[in-house]
């Protein structure tokens, strides 16, 4: 009695101390999202401008991470959404859509009215509803220098059918969050952790929300058994009955001041509803065989065939006193839920290179006659290392641990070839983290990501696939040269009235284009800044505009105070903009 009496209480000192954190963690950065609301504001009223859906092909969009890659549940088309590319001085973030199609190997970008803000490390959800449905959830906004952060708590579906956008108003809902994961499974969505993060405190979480499909309406749940702890960037994955996985992820805490500890969970949970009720739910740990990832983070995720998850690449970051260098990953980990088991995935080749190998080694049997067999490969992992040089001559060594075959006595002729095809030289997405992923008739898609070489940070654009019922091959549908891009070094001269254009989005020159056409058109301006005016004189002048905008932004239920507030940011952005 006294144990578990203490063990009770124990539990609710740490609830009051999370409470009180989420507490500490809100109030500091109300200010900083209060700023940042502003610059959100006038993003939503350019997007405003947009009154009707616009599809063109284009290019392949440009470099990203931490969006969202979705299979159609129709069509053969992977849907693209959000990110964030970061040059060296600034943070540009995204809230673009392109599609993706599979068998024309082709891109299009839709321009649809009204669309979320732009934003990062959200998630996103497709379900077969009505022609189909994208729903995303959170994430977050960046200032341009990368210093102040907004994390969304809002709810939003694509209706792919019309190109229509809807933002899903309904109370109770998970906190703002980034990093969080969401699946669908059984007319519901459920979420999973995440964290949220100031200028200088931040928060993880390990609740777990669940919103349904068919009444619109969120749920806590509050689940029996130890869970997780709380994370980000963790794997899940919804089973056929109904449970979920819960894999690995990230988080840190505060060891003294200034001095943060990060942590790569590694364990395996299982949430499932209990037999008597589907309305409770209960953690269990699982101790899974077979050959585990080995610990990392920014890996990326998705369902393969056969009841299988699997995870992509990710980094593993060596901290030292003042640096941390990362070992950047390109390798593929299946995780079969029905058998609870870990196994890495291994490249067969194409089935003619292997024929042809058999032929050759048959002919080298033959004639070597009673002579020594060649040896045999090294049994475990084998670690290849490679160097990428940056063009101001920074080495970075990447290791990539490319598991080995099983260790067994005896192997089947099958295996003998599926070794021998491991080892021809293959085609590869480098090593990454934080890639997007998309499985759509059981072929695995990977788009962009990023690596680093020392300071510098390489942010990719290019696009493979791999199909996971064959193993045999990558096959590259987009090249890039990470060299070829452009990298700014950080300077300390760099003016703040530089955000506006910094946030808005990358493709620059594209976007000031579309502004100056939609100029010429008669579209709806900004007062304009006079000759020598100065900013009191200016805000006086034009008060009344910025607050009507701002209150279209921001809704009839604002307060009015906070509108002003949000009208007079941005004022100031716009004045500071134009001067």
């Amino acid at each position: 009695m006294g144990k578990k009496g203490k063990r009770e209480k124990k539990g609710k000192g740490a609830e009051k101390t999370a409470a009180k954190m989420e507490k500490k963690v809100s109030r500091r950065a109300k200010k900083e999202e209060e700023d940042l609301e502003a610059l959100i504001a006038e993003f939503q009223s350019l997007d405003a401008k947009k009154t009707q859906v616009i599809e063109s092909s284009c290019p392949p969009p440009s470099p990203r991470l931490n969006g969202s890659l979705s299979a159609h549940p129709e069509k053969d088309e992977l849907i693209l959404f959000g990110g964030e590319y970061f040059n060296g001085q600034k943070t540009y973030l995204y809230n673009e859509l392109y599609v993706y199609n599979i068998r024309k190997n082709s891109w299009s970008k839709v321009e649809i009215p009204n669309p979320p803000p732009r934003r990062c490390a959200h998630q996103a959800a497709v379900v077969p509803t009505a022609g189909g449905q994208l729903w995303v959830f959170g994430g977050e906004f960046a200032s341009p220098n990368g210093e102040q952060f907004y994390h969304y708590k809002d709810l939003w579906v694509l209706h792919l059918a019309t190109k229509t956008w809807e933002q899903i108003k309904a109370s109770g809902g998970p906190s703002g969050r980034s990093g969080h994961r969401m699946v669908a499974c059984k007319r519901q969505l459920i979420i999973f952790g995440g964290f949220h993060e100031s200028a200088r405190d931040y928060i993880y979480y390990n609740d777990v929300y669940a919103f349904n499909l068919d009444s619109f309406t969120w749920s806590k749940l509050a689940p029996s058994g130890i869970g997780p702890a709380p994370r980000s960037g963790c794997q899940m994955a919804a089973t056929p009955e109904g449970s979920i996985i819960i894999y690995g992820g990230y988080s840190k805490q505060r060891i003294k001041k200034d001095v943060d500890k990060g942590t790569l969970h590694t364990d395996l949970l299982l949430l499932k509803t209990q037999w008597l009720s589907k309305d409770k739910w209960a953690w269990s740990r699982l101790n899974p065989s077979g050959v585990k990832p080995t610990p990392r983070s920014g890996f990326s995720v998705a369902i393969g065939p056969n009841n299988r998850s699997l995870l992509f690449g990710g980094v593993h970051d060596e901290e030292e006193e003042e640096s941390i260098e990362g070992d950047f990953f390109n390798d593929i980990y299946f995780y079969d839920i029905g058998k609870n088991r870990w196994f890495p995935g291994q490249l067969k080749g194409p089935k003619s290179e292997k024929r042809k190998r058999r032929r050759g080694r048959q002919a080298e049997a033959e004639g070597a006659g009673d002579e020594e067999v060649e040896k045999q490969p090294p049994q475990g992992p084998v670690e290849i290392v490679k160097e990428v040089v940056a063009e101001d001559g920074t080495v970075m060594t990447i290791k990539q641990v490319i598991s080995g075959p099983a260790e067994e006595k005896e192997r089947s002729e099958s295996e003998e070839e599926e070794e021998d095809g491991a080892l021809g030289q293959q085609v590869e997405p480098c090593p990454r983290s934080n890639a997007m992923l998309a499985v759509k008739h059981g072929v695995l898609y990977v788009y962009g990501g990023m690596f680093e070489v020392g300071d510098r940070q390489f942010t990719l654009s290019d696009l493979y696939s791999i199909d996971l019922h064959k193993m045999e091959e990558w096959k590259v549908l987009v090249e890039m040269d990470p060299k070829a891009q452009e990298w700014l070094e950080e300077s300390e001269s760099d003016e703040e009235d530089d955000d506006m254009e910094g946030a808005e989005g990358g493709e620059e020159e594209e976007e000031s284009s579309e502004e100056e056409s939609e100029d010429e058109g008669g579209e709806e301006q900004h007062p304009s800044v006079q000759p020598d005016e100065k900013h009191a004189d200016y805000l006086s002048r034009t008060e009344q505009y910025w607050i009507k905008l701002a209150r279209s932004n921001m809704g009839p239920d604002a307060k009015e105070k906070k509108v002003v507030k949000v009208a007079h940011a941005m004022a100031k952005t716009f004045y500071e903009d134009s001067v």
